[in-house]
């Protein structure tokens, strides 16, 4: 897919993709999330997000799609049905990397995620967001999410839970 003289490409991760997609997450959730905690709660989880990937690959459990910007992995999802909610699907992770916001791979990431989770015979989908980002809420409502209603809180480990908001819509 291009957008003006940019190339996207949107993929399955494969194994190969272990680093790429720790890198997307760690840089990702530094910026939005790392705020949030003390600093060093929060170096520790930028670290853990470097990590996890190459077993989450491995394990082989759901869908992880990886966007790529000129050559450059700076976009991830990771999806599988939902488990709190019978017949959705669920986005798990959704992260861009800062050096890619602004450039239209998210939404092109977004677009095929929805596409990928209709042809797998899905009709709808949802997913978590901090309610204190406004940048992440906006983005949602922008590629058609609604807030359900739902909210609950999540400790990330540190004994602070956050609040969180869902958003849903159709695929």
């Amino acid at each position: 897919m291009s957008r003006g003289d940019r190339m996207i490409e949107v993929r399955c991760a494969c194994p190969e993709d272990g680093d790429a997609l720790g890198e997307i997450h760690a840089a990702a959730w530094e910026a939005s999330h790392a705020p949030f905690f003390q600093p060093e709660f929060a170096a520790h989880a930028v670290l853990s997000r470097r990590t996890r990937w190459h077993e989450r690959i491995a394990e082989g459990t759901g869908t992880i799609l990886l966007a790529v910007l000129d050559g450059r992995p700076l976009a991830l999802s990771f999806l599988h049905p939902s488990p709190t909610r019978p017949g959705l699907a669920e986005i798990f992770s959704f992260y861009c990397h800062p050096d890619g916001w602004g450039s239209g791979i998210a939404a092109s990431l977004m677009t095929e995620t929805l596409r990928r989770l209709h042809d797998d015979g899905f009709a709808r989908v949802h997913l978590w967001t901090l309610r204190d980002t406004p940048q992440s809420r906006r983005f949602y409502a922008k590629c058609g999410f609604t807030e359900s209603g739902a909210a609950r809180t999540f400790d990330y480990g540190d004994g602070n839970p956050l609040g969180q908001v869902e958003y849903e819509r159709a695929c």
